[in-house]
């Protein structure tokens, strides 16, 4: 049922039910939120949204209050005016005054609220919190004295995630998002996957920024410096310059990066691939050989951490291969190495990811089987951006280029692992053909595609019918890991990614990133496979060529020592 409002003199039609943010949407006012968040509950703990509403004594917050039949709302009165500019000046009086240091900067919802607001000084005196920044893990640093207490952060912890060690603590205008006893998040359960920063408005959340590690590795005459490049980076990048979201820009990417002094640009792609051919063959060596089931996707180290810490009896379910981005570091300080005859301490592998978990990953002990760091530094898709914008490289202006070889050479399938489901497709893609030795004539696994918490499908394999799972967010993780635990999981093979979304809505991708924007980046990355000329990682002839020349086979000798790993319980 439709009912009548009018909003600042525009009479709109909107859904029973409906908010008077969304009513004012419709009418083409834009009325300024903070704590507001297009795929969270909604709170109204700001009060920024507040609006003047016929018949009522107080102004109203427009996130939270329905309408009603014949509403009369003023958006832009002067009591309204008046409101919000005290709310955001007081805000500001204890925040701290570091903008042209914040990585935030110009990215900063409170910031832009000044803007939008035409506050240019507060009447407040400024009272700077003084609290104890967390800088104790390898991903994420947490500046309390900038919280908001928006608790658009806490939400993603509790309820997408369900790691639930942030919440609101204080009291008064002491009030902020803390966590447990003040403790750091290196001391608790925190799996770094980022998504409260995703959520926070402002730069009380931010990753550890390691642009300037890089930088001293390319002006290094010593060091031969590689870059690997993640799926997900080619449908994202682009937004840090102002393309739409899903723009696919794979050839800009390698310009930029060819621009900025890297020896070689790679393609993580490539060690997708060649953890399809891994992991496939241990699934089918589970399968035929009694191991544990159902076999879980080992790709994502957010996941990887979280089943440390909650179900660290469960670690026998997972994959023993490392993720795509290990594979590349071992193979790079390796089989490289031998290749150009360059000695290993001498080559820096770079990881352009959209991941702030990642950069955990690359720091864990158990990733030094070559005799070396697999993986040197981890850059996010924003410290990219960062440095193609300090560089004054003009993005329009870049001509597209290619990946060098033969470590750039990828597949379709490679390419989707950076949506939900993807991992599971590249898998069934090549599982099939290799256990039936039939090319199978429809290889787009459309069941596991999309933003569904779990989704599931079934393929029969040598006339045995396996059953798979896909879940995406640690909340879905959770379901599918208790089913597992009761021992009432119907599944053979399970593809686990920590972000909503799988690596696409990873917590180093642009800001904002919500699930409107995850879905133009997932039906990019589906288009990038549709458009490659090999969409099978066993069709790979670079990974081919890496066995016969290298590892020799499968689950082989060399392939344990260096594309496999072990697990920890926390």
């Amino acid at each position: 049922m439709l009912i009548d409002v009018t909003i600042d003199n525009v009479c709109v039609q909107v859904p029973t039910g409906s908010s008077l943010l969304q009513a004012a949407e419709k009418a083409g006012i834009k009325i300024p939120t903070l704590c507001y968040h297009p795929d969270q509950s909604l709170k109204a703990v700001c009060r920024v949204c507040v609006v003047e509403i016929e018949g009522q004594r107080l102004l109203q917050p427009a996130c939270t209050y329905p309408v009603f039949q014949g509403m009369q709302v003023r958006t832009n009165s002067p009591s309204v005016r008046e409101a919000r500019q005290t709310i955001v000046e007081l805000m500001l009086s204890s925040h701290p005054q570091d903008c042209l240091k914040c990585p935030r900067n110009l990215n900063c919802e409170l910031q832009s609220l000044t803007q939008q607001l035409n506050i240019t000084q507060s009447p407040f005196p400024t009272l700077p919190r003084e609290y104890q920044s967390d800088s104790s893990t390898f991903s994420l640093i947490r500046n309390p004295n900038k919280c908001l207490n928006c608790r658009r952060c806490v939400e993603a912890c509790l309820d997408v995630q369900e790691i639930g060690i942030l919440y609101s603590t204080g009291r008064g205008k002491q009030t902020i998002v803390g966590t447990a006893l003040g403790q750091d998040l290196n001391e608790l359960p925190c799996v770094f996957c980022g998504q409260c920063l995703q959520a926070c408005p402002v730069g009380a959340i931010t990753e550890v920024d390691e642009t300037e590690r890089v930088w001293e590795a390319i002006a290094d005459p010593r060091k031969h410096v590689l870059v690997q490049t993640a799926p997900a980076i080619r449908v994202a990048l682009g937004e840090e310059f102002g393309m739409p979201a899903g723009a696919i820009v794979t050839g800009k990417l390698v310009a930029a990066l060819r621009r900025l002094g890297f020896d070689r640009i790679y393609d993580t792609d490539f060690t997708a691939d060649l953890t399809i051919i891994e992991e496939g063959n241990e699934l089918l060596e589970r399968l035929q050989h009694g191991g544990t089931l159902p076999m879980i996707t080992s790709c994502s180290p957010g996941w990887i951490k979280f089943i440390e810490h909650t179900f660290p009896d469960l670690l026998p379910h997972l994959s023993t291969c490392k993720s795509p981005q290990q594979m590349f570091g071992a193979l790079a300080k390796t089989y490289y190495a031998k290749k150009v005859a360059i000695d290993p301490q001498d080559i820096v592998v770079v990881s352009i990811m959209p991941c702030t978990a990642k950069k955990f990953e690359a720091e864990r002990p158990d990733m030094r089987s070559s005799g070396f760091k697999d993986v040197d530094i981890v850059l996010t898709t924003r410290e990219l951006a960062r440095m193609l914008k300090q560089s004054g490289i003009q993005w329009n202006d870049l001509k597209e280029d290619t990946y060098d070889t033969p470590l750039g050479i990828s597949t379709g399938a490679g390419a989707i692992f950076g949506a939900t489901g993807g991992v599971m497709e590249a898998a069934l893609r090549t599982v099939y053909e290799v256990v039936t030795g039939q090319e199978l004539e429809d290889i787009d696994f459309k069941s596991v595609r999309g933003m569904d918490g779990i989704k599931e499908a079934q393929v029969e394999l040598g006339g045995n019918v396996i059953r798979v799972g896909v879940a995406h967010g640690l909340k879905q993780a959770r379901k599918l890991m208790e089913d597992i635990a009761s021992g009432t999981s119907p599944y053979h093979f399970i593809e686990i990614m920590c972000c909503p979304g799988g690596c696409i809505g990873g917590g180093g991708q642009p800001i904002p990133t919500t699930n409107a924007t995850r879905q133009r980046r997932i039906a990019a990355t589906y288009q990038v496979d549709k458009e490659m000329p090999v969409r099978k990682s066993h069709q790979n002839e670079a990974v081919s060529t890496l066995y016969e020349e290298f590892l020799k086979r499968p689950l082989g000798f060399k392939s344990h020592e260096l594309l496999h790993t072990h697990y920890t319980k926390r």
